[in-house]
């Protein structure tokens, strides 16, 4: 599995990139044909004012892509939150193919 971190229009510090990167790797318990991981972190400019973190998760297995986006006062807090609803998705992508 590979994860890929991109930050937009900032430079994140390596504690952020090695807490998203830890956590992200945890995904595989849930499905065992994850290709790649896309986490994109970005701030919510509004005006020159730094209001909100975004984090934005795409998760590619074959023949399917799950995506989720997040927002919060911190990339920690956002992380967790879209971390909780994919694998909520791919939890329920598992047992409608089981069924």
């Amino acid at each position: 599995m590979n994860v890929n971190i991109q930050t937009v229009h900032f430079d994140a510090d390596l504690k952020l990139v090695d807490y998203v990167s830890r956590k992200a790797e945890k995904l595989n318990t849930f499905h065992d044909r994850i290709l790649k991981v896309d986490v994109f972190l970005k701030l919510d400019n509004v005006m020159h004012n730094i209001k909100d973190k975004i984090v934005e998760i795409r998760v590619h297995v074959p023949r399917h892509d799950f995506f989720v986006k997040a927002s919060s006062k911190s990339f920690e807090e956002s992380f967790d939150t879209a971390l909780e609803s994919i694998v909520t998705q791919i939890k329920r992508k598992k047992e409608k193919l089981a069924a």
